[in-house]
């Protein structure tokens, strides 16, 4: 393949070394410090899992499956003798057994009459084709959502834009709320969308470490935001009569693809998979159609990719024969779902505003792409010890073609090689001490694991494998050399490759947040999976981030760390990156050649108490996934002194030595203990069947999580009226004078957490509730944005 021309040879390095260095020396002058002390605002995007608990026969999903073409289609071929029978009787079993009663993603049906006025008004404006037209078209797909049943108008949406309307009709149910949250609340609606498959909801304000730590304000900001979407979906079911009607909707926090919609995904075509789960984009964007389109566009690349990952992997080695899983032409990983935490910079805002500053477009990307080169090494401190998807696969699917996800994208040859051999060591698929690999028929796979004692292997972060996280460089197309153009010249590349698609956003696990495109400067960390807790797990995680960044930047600025000492090379940046994978599969050990060409790396290393040369990998030295986190640790102690003592983070250090030296403290271990607990179940985690242990996960996100994380948003609203009654918040005044002029809104809250944690209250009790929080939201926006 010919090598893409150089269509930025206007920017060459020379030019952006001196521009860059100019800047640092202006900010060091001013002892000014991206991400320091009183510098960072974080706005957080959240990845919800969303389902429908019913009968089939009254919720959408299977009652839009066993009413489409597609399955009379089906079920006429087999009766024909055209497909095999068991086609349409997997599907039926789909349908037919499901004991939980739980439907994950479905959307919902209900009378269009029991919408209020301004959630008509909203809706009307999102069924527009271009919102920026009122007068123009509506959508050409109109009748997905609107329909007739037994003679009534009815509105079939999915959860994600149900929540929207929902707000929506909260807004329009209470005249006396004062002008000012009326405003804010319409502007907070589009902070409810979906462009996958789950909702992504925006975080409802942004908050700034002018005034606290950032971490804590994040994840106090995330407890509410979750709390303020519980309140929306009990009064959707309360209001427009799901639960009434059998269709109770549930949102929360779930990290990967439903296990049943795995199964669903295998039983119907690619194109049928994206008509029933691929988002419609009622909200968020102008032209919603195009919006949708787009994903499914993703949705097709991603699934070729998955397909195109095989040849790879025979190229690899790991694939020695034509005896293969083939994997199912459409892929699931859209469904999987995470928190993405932006951090801007006041000081890089301000600057990159300003054209005099130095801080130009090319400079902010010269030196944005060196801050991720050297973040991408201290990623692995943020996997499975603060965030974790724990999954089990069983030996029957442990091919390398399946379970390997798309590493073969994300890694070089010999780092995927390395990190296979060292997967079937840890799994528990070993037989007189050699491991086995499944042989493909299922049945005779499962009678060998059950003859053998062969378990397959539990995951500590699935979502990191299940989903295509990072862009591997190419050797002449590096995606992270500073130089601008240089991401948009890989995915054509990669396009040429058919793995990705130029159309699409850059895939990285830290990715930078440029001014020109996003109003501020800054970084987004989109490697966290799920949080057991907000408070304790998520406020420590972002507090480090921010530490990172600020220690990476700070390295940048003082000369420290130059592109010349992480070369961008794909064997480089796939030698960083086994890590963080190895980190989220549960692999112990990795390799690192002895004179790696990665400078900062030896850096690291030099730190690994122990480490010894390879008996295996000739000029590689084995080190322990653990001592390398350490060693990061010892790192950022060393070098970062000065900044943990401005953040005052030295006592959050203390715990992530906690987690890294102690199982029991991670975030994967606690999961996966609170599951096994959920099942009842006394067996280890790893010996419990794949199917009981991946759905006993949900059950327990779904219920106990939930309710858990709903109790941690309903206190941070407690201590936020106090904060706010303390000063005698005006807003927050005017709203308890509507609700009860005898009590205060802290005593008003104090009997209200059994009903809201079970559900139990009724909608006008849930409507005044939403109201308070939207005060307290109102207040910190209007707090936030003078600092910001």
């Amino acid at each position: 393949m010919t090598a893409l021309p150089d269509i930025f040879p206007h920017f060459p390095r020379e030019r952006l070394q001196r521009e860059g260095a100019l800047f640092a020396s202006r900010l060091r002058d001013l002892d000014c410090y991206p991400f320091s002390r009183k510098d960072s605002s974080a706005g957080m995007e959240y990845e919800l899992q969303v389902a429908v608990e019913g009968s089939q026969e009254m919720v959408d999903l299977p009652r839009s499956i066993r009413q489409s073409s597609f399955f009379r289609n089906t079920e006429k071929r087999a009766g024909r003798g055209d497909l095999p029978k068991n086609a349409v009787e997997e599907l039926k079993k789909f349908l037919d057994h499901n004991d939980s009663g739980v439907w994950e993603n479905s959307w919902v049906r209900f009378d269009t009459q029991l919408l209020s006025s301004f959630a008509r008004e909203v809706l009307t404006t999102d069924l527009l084709a271009d919102k920026r037209n009122p007068e123009g078209p509506q959508r050409q797909d109109l009748h997905r959502f609107l329909l007739t049943e037994n003679g009534r108008n009815q509105l079939r949406i999915p959860i994600s834009y149900l929540l929207k309307l929902s707000f929506a009709s909260m807004l329009d149910q209470c005249h006396n709320l004062p002008a000012e949250l009326q405003k804010t609340g319409i502007k907070l609606l589009n902070n409810f969308l979906s462009d996958n498959t789950s909702p992504e909801i925006l975080s409802l304000t942004i908050p700034s470490a002018q005034h606290g730590r950032i971490g804590v304000l994040a994840a106090r900001e995330t407890a509410r935001t979750f709390f303020f979407t519980q309140l929306l979906s009990q009064y959707a079911n309360i209001s427009f009569g799901l639960a009434a009607n059998g269709q109770r909707c549930l949102v929360y926090n779930a990290p990967h693809a439903p296990y049943r919609q795995k199964k669903l995904n295998e039983l119907v075509p690619d194109g049928y998979y994206r008509h029933l789960f691929m988002s419609p984009c009622l909200s968020g964007w102008d032209r919603g159609e195009d919006k949708h389109r787009y994903m499914s566009l993703c949705h097709q690349t991603l699934s070729r990719s998955q397909l195109n990952a095989i040849g790879k992997l025979k190229d690899a080695g790991i694939i020695t024969n034509n005896l293969v899983i083939l994997p199912n032409t459409s892929n699931t990983c859209l469904a999987n779902n995470g928190t993405h935490v932006s951090l801007g910079s006041r000081i890089l805002t301000t600057m990159a505003g300003d054209r005099s500053s130095g801080l130009t477009a090319e400079v902010e990307k010269y030196c944005g792409d060196l801050v991720i080169k050297i973040v991408e090494h201290f990623l692995p401190l943020l996997v499975g010890t603060y965030t974790a998807a724990p999954y089990r696969v069983d030996f029957a699917d442990f091919h390398p073609e399946k379970v390997l996800g798309f590493l073969p994208h994300e890694l070089d040859y010999t780092h995927l090689r390395m990190l296979w051999r060292r997967w079937k060591k840890k799994a528990d698929i070993r037989f007189i001490g050699k491991p086995l690999t499944p042989f493909g028929p299922r049945r005779l796979d499962m009678l060998l694991a059950m003859a053998l004692g062969l378990h397959g292997d539990l995951i500590p972060d699935f979502r990191l494998i299940d989903y295509f996280i990072t862009l591997l460089s190419t050797d002449t197309s590096p995606g992270l050399n500073g130089i601008p153009g240089n991401q948009e010249q890989l995915k054509a590349e990669l396009a040429e490759l058919g793995i990705f698609d130029s159309r699409m956003s850059i895939y990285l696990p830290y990715r930078m947040r440029a001014f020109s495109q996003m109003g501020y400067s800054g970084f987004e960390g989109r490697s966290y999976s799920l949080f057991p807790s907000f408070l304790d797990d998520m406020a420590e995680a972002v507090d480090l981030q921010n530490l990172i960044t600020a220690l990476a930047y700070r390295m940048v600025l003082d000369g420290n760390v130059r592109h010349e000492d992480i070369p961008d090379q794909p064997s480089v940046e796939s030698e960083r990156r086994q890590i963080f994978f190895a980190a989220a599969i549960g692999i112990p050990t990795v390799y690192i050649r002895s004179k790696t060409g990665n400078r900062f790396l030896r850096r690291i290393l030099a730190r690994v108490k122990s480490q010894r040369p390879s008996r295996r990998y000739k000029n590689y030295i084995r080190v322990t996934v653990d001592d390398y986190r350490l060693a990061l640790l010892a790192f950022i102690r060393t070098e970062g002194a000065p900044l943990i003592e401005e953040l005052d983070l030295s006592p959050q250090l203390e715990n992530l030595h906690l987690r890294i030296t102690s199982r029991e403290d991670v975030a994967w271990g606690r999961l996966v203990k609170s599951a096994a607990e959920q099942l009842g179940t006394t067996r280890k985690a790893e010996k419990i069947p794949a199917e009981m242990f991946n759905s006993g996960t949900e059950q327990y996100y779904r219920t106990t999580l939930r309710k858990d994380q709903l109790q941690e948003g309903f206190h941070v609203l407690q201590e936020d009226c106090v904060r706010l009654e303390k000063t005698d918040n005006v807003i927050l005044r005017q709203v308890m004078a509507n609700i009860n002029q005898a009590i205060s809104a802290t005593d008003y809250l104090a009997r209200l957490p059994k009903d809201l944690t079970e559900e139990k209250a009724t909608a006008e009790t849930v409507r005044n509730v939403v109201h308070l929080a939207l005060a307290v939201i109102h207040h910190d926006r209007n707090l936030y944005s003078s600092t910001i």
